[in-house]
């Protein structure tokens, strides 16, 4: 699975709380670190998609049409030569 080596100096104190924690979860401390990153992305993807949210929350957009009305909108512009 590994296919890259990191070498990561921690003091006491972090070593002692990342055993534990890989106790706890009853995996190796690898394997608890890879875990640990993991679940550092998710939330940092969590956290995009909520800015996300927020910023399409706080546009103004009309009423979208209906997706056959929305189609016959879009046929009509192309048709036209409208964009380009």
């Amino acid at each position: 699975m590994a296919s890259e080596r990191l070498e990561v100096r921690l003091d006491q104190e972090r070593r002692r709380k990342l055993a534990e924690l890989a106790e706890r979860r009853g995996t190796a401390v690898s394997e608890a670190v890879r875990s640990l990153i993991d679940e550092a992305y998710e939330a940092i993807l969590r956290e995009r998609r909520m800015e996300a949210a927020r910023a399409l929350a706080a546009m103004a957009v009309e009423d979208v049409p209906e997706p056959d009305e929305l189609s016959r909108q879009l046929e009509g512009t192309y048709e036209s030569g409208g964009l380009r």
